[in-house]
């Protein structure tokens, strides 16, 4: 009895043994055949780590390769939520808040997601970093970026400009340059263990093509020499804002360009775009007297007058239309010579009259006036000047001495520029040039001349009007001790906003150019509403500090080169 029911019970133990069996088979082969790439994807995702390989951003160079911008290596620590159980969430979001300095809310928001890689915090300093790693957490780990670091904080922050988080270049060069700088990212599978923890292996990997470095024109001394008298004349005269242009006129190479307000580029929380702004190419304002240059060099260049033809300046008050001029200072009989000089406004306009509207617009297209200048710097303004059939019945009043003309600070630098190299409109460029990471040049910029505007006589006897501007005219107090100047004061009215001339707010300018007689460079300087306000008193100053120290500093700096020279012989 007890062997007849066992034999049952174990065909019926066997039968289901064999159908679970076949069960078995039947879920292999579906998985094998059905859901093999499905569940291999999965393996490889709990395996394998992909990661994002940025490149190192080129480096930044004054002239003489000193850094003025490049990266340091640096942490970023990430999340991968599904590897984390829900009950230590809330201790490690506790754990990372006073790390990361972030809110709670913020932390909660990313640890609940359902995703297997989420950034937490971009570029931590080297302290966070020691922290995190203490706290040797599942699903927490730390990957090698880089932040850009710019070495001289303000000097030349409106030149370079700034990279973002993600090194995308945001302002200045870092902008305008950012195709060149920022490089192409490359990517790699990362092998991690049964603990989810990366391991140094990788399955598959695509390197990253580092960006090229740029080579600059300008010249970190000349930099500071020229932002620190920047500096003080805007703070000293209580100006709303104020630029500076140094350049090479014979070439266009810019040697400085600085802006004030201005800002530290490693600090840029909360900064405005008053302060980002850079006004040198940016801003246009009415001139002034130092617009005079285009129709005393239309007048020489067209033998319309000679340096002592003389004319009558109306002891101050010439009537023009409805409008009644004045100049500064009452003036009778003035050669040509002592109209530039004493910068009469009357005189200007009675040569304007000669010339006509159609000749004074030629050239003040010819010298470049409401036209780009094309610098490599992003957000350069036109300026704005209007053809003689849009012109007024007193324009020919108010143009030729800087009125109803909008002009830049990096226009006036090009234009006196043309006088100090015997004619010629030059491009100003900032880029010297592009080299890869192994020092080879791959691109290579220089003088570009835009146009021939006056001969090499005029410009001659130009130079020599304006070195009687500063030795006995309005911009005595850009003379120097050992070296001399040529230049021109200007003292531009801005508009209020009902259109009419402001008598209380001013535009203040000088350009210039050292030594007179051999122009190494020519240097630029306008401040918005300083005072006082005349040009020859608030700008001039900082044009003989400049001018000064760089022509010492280059000669000197010449002569070191010699000595090297000589002594490697």
């Amino acid at each position: 009895m007890y062997i007849s029911n066992y034999r049952p019970r174990c065909e019926a133990v066997f039968i289901f043994f064999l159908v679970f069996l076949l069960f078995c088979v039947a879920r292999l082969f579906y998985i094998q055949l059905f859901r093999s790439n499905y569940l291999a994807g999965i393996a490889k995702k709990q395996h394998s780590l992909y990661v994002e390989l940025e490149p190192t951003r080129g480096t930044i160079y004054d002239r003489n390769l000193k850094p003025q911008a490049f990266n340091i290596p640096v942490d970023s620590v990430y999340i991968s939520p599904n590897e984390i159980k829900d009950k230590d969430k809330e201790a490690i979001i506790a754990k990372l808040v006073p790390i990361l300095n972030v809110d709670t809310a913020y932390l909660r928001d990313r640890i609940n997601r359902k995703k297997s890689f989420i950034w937490l915090a971009r570029k931590i300093t080297p302290e966070q970093s020691v922290a995190i790693k203490k706290l040797n957490t599942r699903g927490i780990g730390l990957i090698k970026e880089s932040r850009r670091s710019y070495p001289n904080g303000y000097l030349a922050s409106h030149i370079v400009g700034f990279a973002g988080m993600d090194n995308s270049g945001q302002e200045g060069l870092e902008l305008s340059c950012d195709s060149f700088l920022k490089g192409v990212a490359g990517w790699a599978l990362f092998l991690r263990d049964a603990r989810q923890k990366k391991l140094d292996l990788w399955e598959r990997m695509v390197l990253p093509k580092d960006g090229y470095d740029l080579v600059l024109t300008i010249d970190e001394v000349i930099q500071y020499i020229a932002e620190r008298e920047l500096d003080k004349a805007f703070k000293t005269y209580h100006a709303k804002g104020g630029s500076i242009v140094v350049m090479d006129p014979h070439t266009g190479a810019i040697l400085a360009l600085a802006s004030r307000p201005t800002f530290d580029l490693n600090i840029r929380s909360n900064i405005s775009k008053d302060l980002i702004r850079d006004r040198a190419i940016t801003d246009m304002f009415e001139p002034g007297s130092v617009f005079k240059i285009v129709t005393a060099s239309a007048a020489l260049e067209e033998k319309k007058v000679t340096e002592e033809d003389k004319f009558f300046c109306e002891n101050g008050q010439y009537r023009v239309g409805s409008h009644i001029l004045h100049d500064h200072t009452s003036h009778g009989w003035l050669t040509f010579r002592e109209v530039v000089e004493q910068s009469s406004n009357i005189g200007t306009v009675k040569v304007a009259q000669i010339l006509g509207p159609d000749t004074v617009y030629k050239y003040i297209k010819l010298f470049g006036f409401g036209t780009k200048t094309g610098i490599d710097l992003p957000g350069e303004i036109s300026g704005s000047t209007k053809p003689p059939r849009a012109w007024s019945k007193i324009s020919i009043a108010a143009i030729p001495i800087g009125q109803e003309v909008g002009v830049t600070a990096i226009q006036l630098a090009s234009a006196i520029s043309v006088v100090a190299n015997g004619g010629q409109l030059m491009k100003p460029y900032l880029i010297k040039e592009i080299r890869d990471k192994q020092g080879e040049v791959i691109e290579e910029f220089g003088p570009r001349l835009v146009n021939k505007v006056i001969s090499l006589d005029t410009s001659n006897r130009l130079k020599k009007i304006l070195t009687g501007v500063v030795e006995e005219g309005t911009g005595k107090m850009a003379k120097m001790e050992g070296f001399t100047a040529a230049g021109k004061t200007g003292t531009g009215q801005k508009l209020e906003p009902n259109g009419t001339y402001s008598h209380s707010k001013f535009f203040a300018s000088f350009i210039g150019f050292a030594p007179a007689e051999d122009p190494m460079l020519t240097i630029v300087v306008c401040l918005d509403e300083p005072h006082p306000y005349y040009g020859g008193v608030v700008a001039a100053p900082v044009f003989k500090s400049v001018a000064g120290d760089v022509i010492k500093y280059i000669r000197s700096s010449q002569e070191s080169r010699e000595a090297v020279a000589y002594n490697a012989h």
